[in-house]
């Protein structure tokens, strides 16, 4: 066999099949591409699922690629096995109506055998039951004896899906040797030991199964090849597992020289190395196709690997976070085939070390809470943490149900599932219950009543005009209700067509106008839609007696105008944020009204203000340079290939439309938009903020909103330099000087209060006692911050070297502090430890360094207790 290293068998295999007339494609995202039946790609041939079943054309009839995947289904056992993974990558060759079976038989036989020396007497095949003309080719063709050529049922050698393409395959085996085997004289491939491995899968796409079951010829049927990078680069390599190839196993030791640890000595580390080498991979080629933290979808299996990992990386005894350290080890080797981990090196970096930090905050929280629960299952004897314990963890101190259960695995405990998941019901029933829903129309419901149900359609021609003489008001709605009419100051729904007012949707917020009819006007508040995609209008009869008939329909035009300048501006501020931010941002929402505009974002930490100012700037220099803000029809697939930016993709048609603004932007968009952007006027941002895990908000206003706030700033100005009597241009100046001086005053005061507190504790503090044949000082305070206590403690250490012990109760809070002196660590005197047993006594918890801990209490009442009880504390550690 050939010693090549992982990077050079990837390299090897599609320079081979582009020898073959293959086009060698780049790996696909991760995030699968208009296919919402996928989370993630976790196999070769998922991105190209539309090129086999005919609903898109391929790029060419011949394609090989080298596709990264995640798969998370066994995430569990990963670390625990030798053979399970989170990130892999599988090699490909595909045919599309091209090349069949016996083609693609020799060339996996000839890329196994020739270029990578395997020898021939090591492999086998396995074929369908019925699949003759696979088991002809490889042994009349390539020349496998038949006693290495197996049949297998369709369990093992038969690919399909419920209904669509599917086809037999044939697999290729590579023989271990007997060392490996179950020692049956009759083993070979389909048998359950480790003997024979499969290296290769080779599917026959020939049959389009229906409905019901039925197997139809495919007129151009067509080749899915994968093999397993990491599983032939064992074989080649002779390794045992996955974590001994030359690049895996590279980073395993760059993970062993973290935390000083000799691989092969502890079997329970080994397990927490294996987890980093393997979830590190997945870890930064998810961020780099800007799969960021979060908690739900794919931004949740992200996170769920790196606190994973971080919490392996506690087990290993590595302080802090480390694995965006890790990621550099991962980039470095891979960027030979993935260039983009490069082009991301620096925000993979960011995003891991702020998620790992925010991590580690969580975990040294829930760590300790989940100790002491285990603890008190082991005093009392049971074996199951309770759904409403694992559920406080996580609702309350927001540690991950997934890593409590892994944590109680390890100590030999269970968690009662059911009862998290009634816990977690009972949540959202009380988030049902308290959410308001109540809105203007909440009395009326549209649903009650479809306009598909009378075959009526309603055209929209808002984008044209804000004026309609002579439309049909076709139907009232009154409390649920189709009406005849309608009295002033009664509130209803109006079906007219052909309208104007623009539904509320893709964040833009619905029409206000007038419904006019000889003898009736309507005010209207607010413009929705069906569910069915039917505009209505909701409005107050404000003259007359409304009823069917013949009505002009007037938008509010000035706030028309508003609304089309925010929402042409969250086009502009998406492509600005991509610029600045990187190609990870994506819009998580919007609110465009005619007021402000609020636009939320997928981005991992707090924009700068530095960024910030860039952003707006890149905004405003869109506006200034005039562009025309054009829109076409176009199909779903002419838009994509046009280069639109398309958010949500589920909720677009066959058809869309294409809004674009100069070369600048383009974006698939429903709303109304200005026909220039100088119409824009200018642009600024007025806040940004996070509002989840891993999206951002910022909110900005444009054209008149900028400058009332322009108006309202210069006499915020005027008005303040008034009050200090000096110029506008020395207000900054003047502040600073106040500011400096109330400093100094504070900084005086504040230590005329330490001062008093210390002479107070002075005198307060306890005499020099005798427990357990160790020195040790009590005192309790009132009204003393906690930093003022652990200075005393400090000191009345170091002077006496004594254990000191204090507690104090400040506005309801109650805290104690403990120090010891290093010869009485050394004797087991812990201060993290004796803080944590005298603070549970007046019902809190806590601890910290063996010579200074601080913790916290809830009952103030029970001090003198707690403090009374330092006594047996002591002599249970010295006993």
């Amino acid at each position: 066999m050939k010693p090549l290293g992982l990077h050079e068998i990837r390299s090897a295999f599609l320079d081979y099949f582009e020898q073959n007339e293959h086009l060698a494609l780049p790996s696909f995202s991760l995030v699968p591409q208009g296919d919402k039946s996928l989370l993630l790609i976790g196999a070769g041939m998922a991105p190209m699922k539309k090129f086999f079943t005919g609903e898109a054309e391929p790029p060419a009839h011949r394609v090989c690629t080298s596709q990264k995947c995640i798969r998370t289904g066994d995430i569990e056992n990963v670390g625990k096995t030798d053979r399970h993974a989170t990130f892999f990558e599988m090699l490909g060759n595909f045919s599309f109506g091209d090349y069949f079976k016996r083609e693609a038989i020799h060339w996996a036989w000839g890329f196994l055998t020739d270029v990578l020396e395997i020898d021939p007497n090591l492999l086998w095949a396995t074929v369908y039951l019925d699949d003759d003309e696979a088991y002809a080719i490889w042994n009349e063709e390539i020349g496998l004896p038949k006693e290495r050529i197996v049949r297998l049922g369709k369990d093992d050698n038969f690919w399909e899906l419920a209904v669509g393409p599917s086809g037999p395959c044939s697999e290729i085996y590579f023989d271990r040797g007997e060392k490996h085997g179950c020692g049956d004289p009759d083993c070979k491939p389909g048998c359950d030991c480790d003997r024979y491995i499969e290296v290769w899968n080779l599917v026959f796409t020939q049959f389009d199964k229906d409905e019901e079951g039925e197997y139809h010829p495919l007129s151009n049927p067509n080749i899915d090849t994968g093999m397993g990078l990491e599983r032939i680069a064992s074989v080649l390599q002779e390794a045992n597992n996955i974590f001994e190839i030359d690049a895996i196993h590279a980073i395993l030791e760059d993970i062993c020289a973290m935390a000083d640890y000799e691989y092969g000595t502890d079997k329970k580390k080994d397990e927490s190395v294996r987890v980093i080498t393997d979830h590190i991979r997945a870890i930064t080629f998810m961020i780099s196709d800007s799969i960021v933290p979060s908690n739900e979808g794919r931004g949740y299996v992200e996170r769920r690997l790196t606190r994973r990992a971080a919490k392996h990386g506690r087990n290993l005894g590595i302080e802090g976070a480390f694995l965006y350290k890790l990621s550099e080890s991962v980039i470095d080797s891979w960027k030979v085939q993935y260039k983009e981990l490069d082009d991301n090196r620096e925000v993979i970096a960011r995003v891991i070390k702020r998620e790992e930090e925010r991590f580690l905050k969580t975990l040294e929280t829930g760590m300790s809470l989940l100790d002491e629960e285990i603890e008190k299952l082991n005093k009392e004897g049971k074996k199951e943490l309770s759904g409403a314990e694992a559920f406080k963890l996580y609702d309350t101190y927001g540690f991950p149900v997934d890593l409590t259960q892994e944590i109680l695995a390890e100590s030999g405990f269970t968690l009662d599932e059911a009862g998290f998941e009634k816990e977690m019901e009972a949540q959202k029933v009380r988030a049902r219950e308290a959410r308001d829903d109540s809105d203007e129309i909440g009395w009326s419901s549209a649903s009650s009543f479809e306009l598909n149900d009378v075959d009526e359609a309603i055209e929209f021609v808002g984008y044209e005009t804000t004026e309609v003489t002579e439309a049909a008001l076709l139907h009232i709605l009154a409390k649920g209700e189709e009406v005849e009419q309608l009295g002033a100051g009664e509130k209803g729904l109006f079906y007219l067509t052909p309208t104007p007012f623009y539904g509320e949707s893709g964040g833009q917020i619905g029409d206000t106008g007038f419904i006019i009819a000889d003898g009736f006007k309507i005010r209207v508040e607010d413009t929705q839609k069906t569910k069915t995609g039917h505009i209505y209008a909701v409005g107050t009869v404000e003259e007359g007696i409304a009823a069917a008939g013949k009505v002009d329909a007037v938008v509010d035009k000035k706030r028309r105008e508003k609304i089309r300048r925010n929402h042409s501006v969250t086009h502009l501020l998406h492509k600005a944020l991509k610029d600045q931010l990187g190609d990870h941002v994506n819009q998580a929402g919007s609110y465009v009204g005619p007021d402000f505009m609020r636009f939320d974002f997928t981005h991992y930490e707090g924009v700068s203000d530095a960024d910030l100012r860039a952003v707006e700037e890149a905004v405003n220099d869109a506006i200034f340079k005039s562009m025309p803000v054009k829109t076409e029809i176009l199909s779903y697939d002419e838009a994509k290939d046009a280069g639109a930016v398309g958010l949500f993709e589920d909720k677009y048609g066959d058809e869309v439309r294409v809004v674009s603004m100069g070369d600048y932007s383009k974006e698939l968009c429903g709303g109304t938009h200005v026909d220039n952007t100088a119409q824009i006027g200018l642009f600024k941002i007025l806040s940004e903020s996070g509002i989840s895990a891993g999206v951002r908000r910022v909110e900005t206003v444009t054209g008149p909103a900028v400058y009332e706030l322009l108006n309202r700033s210069m006499g915020v100005n005027k008005k303040i330099a008034g009050l200090l009597k000096v110029t506008d241009d020395v207000i900054i100046d003047k502040l600073v000087q106040h500011l400096d001086k109330e400093k100094g005053l504070e900084k005086e005061l504040s230590k005329l209060h330490a001062d008093m507190a210390k002479s107070k504790m002075a005198e307060e503090v306890g005499d020099v006692e005798s427990i357990a044949g160790i020195h040790v000082i009590r005192g309790h305070f009132t009204d003393v911050a906690v930093e003022d206590l652990r200075n005393m403690a400090e000191k009345l250490r170091d002077k006496e070297n004594a254990l000191i012990v204090l507690s104090t109760v400040s506005g309801g809070k109650v805290n104690f502090v403990c120090a010891s002196p290093k010869n009485l660590i050394e004797k087991g005197f812990k201060a993290g430890d004796i803080v944590r047993e005298v603070a549970k006594i007046a019902g809190g918890g806590g601890g910290g360094r063996p010579d200074m801990a601080t913790a916290g209490a809830k009952d103030a009442a029970k001090v003198e207790e707690a403090m009374a009880r330092v006594k047996d504390i002591i002599n249970a550690i010295g006993n």
